[in-house]
């Protein structure tokens, strides 16, 4: 490229040889130097002809030129350039940017968005009480006989919840009974205490650490199941259906969730106690050389009904607060792909964050309670 001055208040610029883009094109800002420090230029025209290949490269570097020209108040001669890119400037120029087309990147105040971080989560806590009001009204007009669900969707969701859960669940609780009898035997065998391995693992995965896992495990699996079938439900907009054809979704898709969920976490969650035992007695008769009936009979001595009763109260509990927790998101969910995606994921966290919660009260008030 070259730049000259013809004659007094213009500015010619030659081009030569290919104008690619993936060819290391010169940059606007010398044109511009070459406009600023010279004596004041009132045109700016363009040579070609000895210009053999070119792109968007030059269109790019040509309108670069005439927008700092029209600041400046130049005027610029495109006649001198490829017919082609004449004909690409004047449609690229035929139709002017539309105001607001580009995204412009806003930083949000602080308090503003502590605001509307407020605003949401007070609408999303008054959308749950709502949804935990009909899920109560539901269960009314279950007792009563008058829900409408399909008694085929109740078993298949049993079979879904129990049945399908066991093997994972029965993986997951194994292990932790191995991890407990294993943390408990390294500070027991200091005192020569290794029976009580069996106390530590028997109450401990029986009382909470059973209902725990098993509830974790059911809010990866099947909360997030049920959030996804009622958000994508909701994008093909079969949950407007079942409105439109009177049939309340409520008692149609999300109690019978909530029945199957609510009836077997107990069931899974005796499971999950046993295989706990089981993993800790691995431990302790395998590797702390314990008889297998004084592993047995310890245990037994040391669980009471009281000490069920609180494992199986905190899986019903559990039960309940997943249930309630997927189907809210399916129920929230929007009209996307991603927002399955997202009503998916908060469901788990929802669910999660519950049974923390759940257990820290619960555990409080046995506490307070002396059980």
């Amino acid at each position: 490229m070259k730049i000259l001055r013809p004659e007094e208040g213009t500015l010619l610029i030659q081009f030569a040889g290919e104008w690619k883009i993936d060819e290391k094109l010169p940059s606007p800002d010398e044109v511009k130097g070459q406009i600023e420090s010279g004596p004041r230029i009132r045109k700016v025209t363009f040579d070609s002809r000895e210009l053999s290949a070119w792109d968007s490269g030059l269109l790019t570097f040509v309108i670069r030129i005439r927008e700092f020209c029209d600041d400046k108040g130049f005027e610029v001669e495109s006649a001198g350039l490829p017919e082609g890119a004449r004909r690409l400037l004047k449609l690229a120029s035929a139709v002017p940017e539309r105001t607001g087309a580009r995204k412009e990147i806003k930083r949000e105040p602080f308090l503003s968005l502590v605001g509307t971080q407020a605003v949401e989560m007070y609408r999303s806590l008054i959308e749950m009480v709502d949804f935990i009001g009909e899920a109560s009204l539901a269960f009314s007009r279950l007792f009563r006989g008058r829900a409408t669900f399909q008694r085929s969707d109740l078993v298949l969701l049993l079979q879904e919840c129990g049945a399908q859960a066991l093997p994972i669940a029965s993986l997951i609780s194994l292990l932790v009974g191995l991890i407990l009898a294993f943390v408990g035997a390294i500070q027991l065998k200091m005192f020569g205490a290794q029976i009580y391995v069996a106390d530590v693992v028997g109450i401990g995965m029986v009382r909470v650490m059973g209902a725990i896992m098993t509830g974790i495990i059911m809010a990866g699996r099947t909360g997030a199941a049920f959030a996804a079938q009622l958000g994508t439900m909701e994008v093909n907009e079969e949950i407007d259906a079942l409105k439109t054809l009177g049939i309340s979704p409520m008692d149609f898709l999300v109690l019978p969730r909530m029945l199957a969920l609510i009836v077997m976490m107990p069931l899974l969650c005796l499971f999950a106690d046993v295989m706990g035992i089981l993993g800790g007695m691995i431990v302790g008769v395998g590797m702390l050389d314990l008889g297998l009936m004084e592993y047995l009979n310890q245990t037994r001595a040391a669980l009471t009904l009281t000490t069920v009763g609180i494992g199986l109260f905190h899986s019903a509990v559990f039960g309940v607060l997943i249930a309630l927790s997927g189907c809210l998101r399916g129920m929230q969910c929007g009209r996307s792909a991603s927002a399955v995606g997202y009503a998916t994921t908060s469901a788990v966290v929802t669910s999660i964050v519950s049974i923390i919660v759940a257990t820290a009260i619960i555990t409080f008030v046995c506490q307070v309670l002396g059980i």
